[in-house]
């Protein structure tokens, strides 16, 4: 695996593949919900943008009944068939995405798949992994937790299900946290005593009403004595996935007598019969 190459692996049998595409920074609610104040939060713009959306491709709800077992997820598919990508596998209220790829990150760096970042779906959870895809020879999963009984939960086709986000392996144990106190270092305390009191004085005088006004320090990447910040960035520029082969059909594979019998037998387990 080459340096700085993030590939993904079409498993042939599937026929169909959720689009995989740079993050977007834009959230609805953010836009809406907020009147469009949440977007001056740089931090969650960034946030937002810092990975790699898989995109929802079927209609469909979901609804759990409480029980533990497999059978007490339910689905109910906009156009009346059942997706090979989407099941119940592990029970407890849980629902799983299939992503149908093999990747591979270069050597000593991992892949979180995660729910997308600052995104809600009412009634259900996303559960985060780290995956060693460096080496892994083989597919995982995207997972949801339903956190309502008896309510049909909604998933859109062309909405995000998962976040994939590459981690450097070890550069969480490599660091060596400590605690102290501010006042130990004078520069930064000095700092952060100026930004204080410029906000308690803005907000004595009622000049910041619901963030209507900011000074924009953090946006421009300086601080209130004149720090600057040595990378500073107010957007992420993720690339695209290059598509180098295209995809095959399910029939092209299908039409392979060699693994015709273990397909079929994928795709039965898959669908429930």
């Amino acid at each position: 695996m080459s340096e700085g190459t993030f590939t993904a692996y079409r498993v042939n049998y599937y026929g169909v593949y959720p689009e995989l595409v740079p993050a977007t920074a834009d959230r609805q609610w953010m836009d809406e919900g907020t009147k469009g104040w949440a977007n001056r939060c740089l931090p969650l713009r960034i946030a937002n943008q810092a990975g790699w959306f898989v995109i929802n491709p079927v209609d469909f709800e979901v609804m759990w009944d409480g029980r533990n077992g497999l059978d007490a997820v339910r689905f109910q598919f906009d156009d009346g068939h059942a997706s090979p990508l989407v099941s119940s596998m592990f029970g407890y209220g849980i629902f799983t995405f299939v992503i149908p790829y093999v990747f591979r990150t270069p050597d000593g760096m991992n892949l979180l798949a995660r729910g997308p970042a600052n995104y809600f779906v009412d009634g259900a959870s996303p559960l985060d992994g780290i995956v060693e895809t460096d080496w892994l020879p083989y597919t995982f999963t995207m997972n949801w937790k339903l956190t309502r009984r008896l309510k049909w939960v909604r998933f859109h086709k062309g909405e995000p299900i998962c976040m994939l986000v590459p981690l450097r392996c070890g550069e969480i144990e490599s660091l060596q946290p400590e605690m102290r106190n501010l006042d130990s270092n004078p520069e930064l305390h000095a700092s952060w005593r100026t930004w204080h009191e410029s906000r308690l004085a803005r907000v004595r005088s009622n000049s910041e009403v619901a963030g209507a006004r900011i000074e924009g320090h953090y946006i421009r990447g300086e601080g209130h004595l004149g720090e600057k910040a040595r990378e500073h960035r107010t957007k992420v520029s993720t690339q695209g996935f290059n598509g180098i082969e295209p995809a095959l059909t399910a029939k092209s594979f299908y039409e392979s007598q060699e693994t015709k019998a273990t397909s079929r037998s994928l795709w039965s387990r898959l669908l429930g019969k």
